[in-house]
């Protein structure tokens, strides 16, 4: 009996893909390896490609499914608010996939797939733009650390509620003292 593993593996294009989101979480796009993933999968270290057919094509594929699963946790938001409070969510619960999204350097741009999945999802962000511009860029800092002191251990999801509330609240449900009156200040014994 041979030591030589062969492909026959149950969703090996799972495994992989899981291993390898499991390696950009913890040490960025950088440190992929289609031979690491095979190992870490249990199959031959030519298996991964017989899906993928090399790195970047792994990484279109985790492009792809990022921007499938970003159209559904976008889908029908009942509002701006909760439009950019789905977005922070989905990039902290997914943010291997949210690293490779934004980093069309990795994959295959004009891939078939990732054009449709990021057709769908471009729909569902231009329904609100500005909440698309604000949750990213709450989401980038957030996963940099660059939000640490700002968040600490609150939930992500409830200090992006706070913000925005100040941000996309109508100007009746400001204070009758933040209203600015009409015409500028106003003078009294005038």
């Amino acid at each position: 009996m041979t030591s030589e593993r062969t492909y026959h593996h149950g969703d090996l294009r799972r495994a992989v893909l899981t291993a390898a989101l499991d390696v950009i979480r913890t040490e960025g796009p950088g440190a992929l390896s289609l031979r690491d993933l095979a190992r870490r999968a249990g199959v031959s270290h030519a298996a991964p490609a017989h899906h993928f057919r090399d790195r970047t094509g792994l990484l279109t594929a985790i492009a792809t499914e990022g921007y499938e699963r970003f159209a559904d946790a976008l889908a029908d938001a009942p509002d701006l608010r909760e439009r950019g409070v789905r977005y922070v969510r989905f990039a902290v619960d997914h943010p291997a996939h949210f690293q490779v999204m934004f980093q069309p350097d990795l994959y295959r741009a004009d891939d078939p797939g990732l054009l449709a999945a990021k057709d769908r999802a471009s729909a569902e962000l231009l329904a609100g733009v500005a909440a698309w511009s604000l949750a990213h860029g709450f989401a980038t800092l957030l996963l940099s650390g660059n939000l640490e002191a700002a968040v600490g251990t609150r939930d992500p999801e409830a200090v992006f509620r706070s913000v925005t509330e100040l941000l996309f609240a109508s100007a009746d449900e400001r204070l009758p003292d933040e209203r600015p009156a009409p015409g500028g200040p106003e003078r009294s014994g005038a």
